[in-house]
């Protein structure tokens, strides 16, 4: 994918800005479209819980759909499959009786939620992740995440200590000490940096599932904006190698020094939803330009302004897309529809995908010249679109 010009990693540069702590800013001006990062995973694991009644149809390392004649399945554990020899050799020896001997060990697992079995896949990943590269296992360790972010210091250490005394039991002894405080922290730097990768968009099916979560160590330093300048984009399915790469992209024109931000979860979420999901996992109030303007609304303009309710909790955490507000009269609603009380209503009526059931967020096609591309492509259905408005805002 054509970037027009500089590469990825002169882009951006970190910076400490106060109230937000450690940020991306842009390093020079930033064209509308351009990729301004492209990331590998640190590591990836399955989004389906160990006690699944489906088989997953996903090949276990790149999460491509297997085809139904080509692939190859362990034949030691029997549990996973992949698309080719090359992700095969992922599965290593540990992690592949560590998988035989929990499946043996279900029962273990059959009170327990679906999302703290994902969350053991997770450690599985991670435990794997310190035997086999300890310094990737360093990276992973580095990135912001500690303690619990919603003020409930017993969930998570229900969680970590249920899951430590389980793997610790069942799993085979590791060249690395785990301990019970590893443990917590792992699972503390999973919740706040692990992005989904999710089944592609179909109007048949309003609500999209992760297929697998990965961890993204430079992508994770992107803080949230309730209007953002950037979006993500992946293609999981595609042919081409680094299918499981993240792309992020602008959305129009960015000067240098400004910082770039994503949104956390779908960009039309109303105000008092947001601030919920903020705190609640990530531990922060965000006090964005379009916070404080929709913070002086009265709770009754809120609820006609909803523009759709909250869509699931994790699944569509780090797809940090899959929103659109249905017309720009929902979105500013009775009583707030004029530029005044919503000066952000352009960002819906130019970013927002118009297609049924959507909710992606549009952004320019990378540009191949110096001007920015007039067509916009969709993050979530990848539907394009000629761009009305031109300019750059």
């Amino acid at each position: 994918m054509n970037d027009g010009g500089a590469k990825p990693e002169t882009l951006l540069r970190v910076a400490e800005i106060g109230g937000r702590g450690r940020s991306l800013v842009a390093a020079q001006s930033l064209r509308a479209g351009q990729v301004i990062l492209r990331e590998s995973p640190l590591l990836l694991y399955s989004a389906f819980p160990f006690l699944s009644s489906s088989v997953s149809p996903y090949c276990d390392h790149c999460f491509r759909l297997l085809a139904s004649s080509a692939h190859q399945k362990c034949q030691s554990c029997s549990l996973v499959s992949f698309c080719s020899p090359n992700c095969f050799a992922s599965h290593t020896p540990w992690l592949c009786e560590s998988l035989l001997r929990l499946h043996q060990s279900s029962s273990a697992f059959s009170d327990q939620p679906s999302d703290r079995q994902v969350q053991a896949r997770f450690l599985l990943s991670a435990y794997n992740l310190a035997a086999a590269s300890p310094s990737d296992f360093q990276i992973l360790l580095s990135l912001q995440g500690s303690g619990c972010s919603n003020g409930d210091p017993s969930s998570s250490a229900t969680d970590s200590g249920f899951l430590h005394s389980l793997l610790s039991a069942v799993c085979p002894p590791l060249p690395v000490c785990i301990s019970p405080e590893l443990t917590a922290a792992l699972l503390a730097k999973d919740k706040v940096n692990a992005f989904g990768l999710m089944e592609p968009f179909s109007v048949s099916n309003d609500k999209r599932s992760v297929r697998a979560y990965g961890i993204y160590p430079k992508t994770s330093f992107f803080n949230h904006d309730c209007l953002p300048n950037a979006c993500r984009f992946d293609y999981v399915d595609s042919a081409s190698d680094g299918n499981t790469d993240i792309i992020i992209r602008t959305i129009h024109d960015v000067p240098e020094g400004r910082e770039v931000c994503l949104s956390y979860f779908p960009v039309n979420m109303n105000y008092s939803s947001r601030q919920k999901r903020l705190l609640e996992d990530y531990g922060f109030k965000c006090d964005c330009d379009r916070c404080k303007v929709e913070s002086s609304w009265s709770e009754g303009e809120e609820d006609e302004n909803e523009v759709m309710e909250e869509m699931g909790n994790e699944d569509d955490e780090e797809e940090m897309e899959d929103s659109e507000g249905e017309n720009v009269e929902e979105v500013c609603g009775n009583g707030v529809d004029d530029e005044s009380n919503f000066p952000h209503a352009y960002f819906f009526v130019r970013y927002m995908c118009e297609k049924e059931s959507c909710f992606g967020t549009l952004a320019p096609l990378p540009p191949k010249t110096h001007d920015a591309s007039r067509v916009l492509e969709c993050n979530v259905c990848g539907s394009l679109k000629e761009d009305e408005v031109g300019g750059n805002q």
